[in-house]
């Protein structure tokens, strides 16, 4: 017997009765995670190619272009 407190009982009630507020909160979670991940990227990434251009990275060989 639980004197003070709530008992599972209760507490599972409680849940229960804020099922679909919770329920509309992942819901809407779940979708704007979807929407944001069909999204395509608008402009290229050149950034990492530029970084590795810079560290002579490019296809030409060096080798061959110092002899």
């Amino acid at each position: 017997m639980l004197i003070y407190g709530n008992t599972p009982d209760d507490i599972i009630k409680m849940i229960l009765k804020r099922k679909y507020k919770l329920l509309s909160i992942a819901v809407l979670f779940a979708v704007a995670i979807m929407l944001i991940g069909c999204t395509k990227p608008t402009q290229e990434l050149k950034a990492l190619d530029k970084f590795w251009d810079t560290l002579g990275g490019k296809k030409t060989d060096l080798v061959k272009k110092a002899k």
